[in-house]
């Protein structure tokens, strides 16, 4: 009975670490990667505000779905949220990590795109 009951610990604690583990990579930036997109204010949706009901989106009023590139100029439709319309044709480098998609955006100079990404893109 008593090794029973020391197995049953040990397997409770190897779970906790576990998930502490997965926790920690989940909210840290470990398997991001970077897509770069250039604003298209057409491409806008702008939400209604849903009051007394959790938003998942965080609150973001602008919802924008553009082609977006990685690094060797592979092209895919990226959503993500903004609290505010942004600068038409401003670039962007959107951090995408898995399961939470874009977890956040920075504006960048054309020349700082990565040069496979640059020619996709009108400047």
């Amino acid at each position: 009975m008593k090794k029973n009951k020391i197995i049953g610990i040990l397997a409770v604690v190897v779970l906790g670490i576990g998930v502490l583990c997965f926790g920690v990579w989940f909210l840290l930036s470990t398997g991001s990667s970077y897509y770069y997109t250039q604003i298209d204010n057409t491409k806008i949706e702008q939400g209604e505000p849903r009051q007394g009901v959790v938003d998942l989106k965080g609150g973001m009023a602008y919802s924008y779905t553009l082609p977006a590139y990685d690094e060797h100029g592979k092209e895919k439709d990226i959503t993500f949220g903004a609290s505010r319309e942004l600068r038409e044709g401003a670039f962007l480098r959107l951090t995408i990590m898995p399961v939470r998609g874009v977890v956040e955006w920075s504006e960048v100079q054309y020349e700082e795109l990565p040069e496979e990404v640059q020619g996709k893109f009108k400047q």
